[in-house]
């Protein structure tokens, strides 16, 4: 591992250097839902335009979305997939509008296993795959448990996308390995209750993970950025305290150096057994959003959840119980001293998200040794200019991110982006503007292009 440091003192604007790769600064943008593309996966424009916004405001490297290896893995229509070769021109577009800001592009391979918001169409009448059968609590969506062959077949997918990744342009790949999706169902012990060769021990319930890097190196070689975005701790009896609270945080950095041996230059550590959990994204339950979003749940708990979140009363017990495990977290860095953690006992560099926004709050956590970088989420909503802002020696842009989170429930029905009208003194006209501008995008030119247009 290589920590170094540039010529100026501000942490934030440092290059930070891996094995195979070289970002610009301190700032990634982490993988934010944007239900732009096609139903059957392919890309689209307003998914070049999305990304594009995000370089040009000064990111050194974009996480993309949730990108599926197979349909199964999806958790929602609209994302576009990496699963197929025909895929690979897309990502390639994508890829080459970033670079031409000196962002470095990142493709979150990813799979739902059992935790999906809305199934498709190809998934609504069968069960998901995951570690075990069951049911899954969130939104009450069927699981059984995959047998060896299809694990097998899971592992190949990885690999396989990994190599169009690398053949896209991308500058690497991350493993959605946490926030309890197929990877954190298979790690955690809260969710896994097979009693083979994948579950049972840590060393056992990392298996899946680890065989899936050593495909990935395999197949791209040793001279490609592979990451893990990995839970320290799972936090998973979070809305039920009887419950187990599966990982601690010894077995969590047990993973992150089990990873980092097996051959990925960077952990992303984070926190939280689901997605959405009280600790992560950062930020409130909005009643309007929560209520306008309930017709569209799924599974077996539809009904349960409709009623929790449309009905006043019900919805205030549901938010007491939601809120019970925030009270002895912050909401900016919420997830940085278990980061912290992790750096002092891996020998890769660290990121970490949760909530950063804060220039003072940044520069602090990586001047004493936190983490070597942070990822931003949706604080990048509502400014994607937040890294030139944090570089120019502020603390906070203007209107800052209120972590009200109804962008987070928003997702199921609108364009991504910031709803929090207060942001728009009141105007929502102004707002809706904003949110629809990623689909006729008004940019400057980038520097590439100007520097060709100079040469002619």
């Amino acid at each position: 591992m290589t920590r170094t440091t540039g010529g100026t003192t501000d942490p934030i604007c440092q290059p930070l250097r891996f094995r195979n790769l070289t970002v610009k600064n301190r700032i990634f943008r982490s993988s934010i839902p944007p239900q732009f593309d096609n139903y059957d996966g392919t890309g689209s424009q307003s998914r070049v335009n999305w990304e594009r916004k995000f370089a040009h405001g000064g990111v050194g490297a974009i996480i993309s979305a949730f990108a599926p290896v197979h349909v199964q893995g999806r958790i929602l229509p609209h994302f576009a997939m990496i699963d197929a070769d025909d895929k690979i021109p897309f990502w390639r577009t994508i890829t080459d509008a970033v670079h031409e800001y000196d962002c470095k592009y990142i493709i979150q391979l990813s799979h739902a296993g059992r935790q999906r918001d809305v199934p498709g169409v190809e998934n609504m009448y069968r069960p998901a795959i995951s570690a075990s059968p069951g049911i899954e609590e969130m939104h009450g969506l069927y699981a059984r448990g995959m047998d060896v062959h299809e694990i097998r077949q899971v592992v190949s997918q990885f690999a396989h996308a990994a190599r169009r990744a690398r053949e896209a342009g991308a500058d690497g790949v991350e493993l959605h390995s946490s926030h309890g999706y197929l990877f954190a169902q298979f790690l955690s012990s809260a969710l896994n209750h097979r009693t083979d060769d994948y579950g049972g021990s840590l060393e056992n319930r990392a298996r899946f993970l680890m065989e899936v890097i050593h495909a990935i190196r395999r197949e791209v070689g040793d001279d490609f950025h592979v990451q893990a975005k990995l839970n320290a701790v799972d936090l998973a009896n979070y809305l039920f305290p009887w419950r187990s609270s599966g990982n601690p945080l010894d077995e969590g950095v047990q993973i992150c150096q089990w990873a980092a041996d097996a051959g990925v230059d960077a952990i992303h550590a984070t926190v939280g057994s689901a997605f959405p959990h009280p600790l992560m994204p950062p930020g409130g339950l909005p009643p309007d959003e929560m209520r306008w979003s309930a017709p569209y749940f799924y599974g077996v708990w539809r009904t349960r959840n409709y009623l929790m979140m449309s009905n006043p009363l019900l919805r205030k017990i549901f938010t007491g119980a939601w809120n019970r495990m925030k009270k002895h977290h912050p909401v900016e860095g919420v997830a940085v001293e278990y980061a912290r953690e992790v750096r002092n006992r891996v020998d890769v560099p660290v990121i970490c998200c949760g909530g950063f926004q804060e220039g003072d709050l940044i520069r602090r956590v990586l001047r004493e040794g936190y983490v070597d970088a942070v990822a931003i989420g949706r604080p990048l909503l509502a400014n994607p200019d937040l890294p030139l802002v944090l570089a120019a020696g502020r603390n906070l842009p203007e209107k800052p991110c209120s972590f009200c989170n109804r962008c987070l429930f928003s997702v199921l029905h609108s364009p991504v982006g910031c709803y929090d009208v207060r942001r728009y003194d009141g105007d929502y006209d102004r707002m809706i503007r904003e949110v629809m501008s990623t689909f006729r995008p008004s940019f400057p030119a980038s520097p590439a292009t100007t520097r060709e247009e100079d040469q002619r």
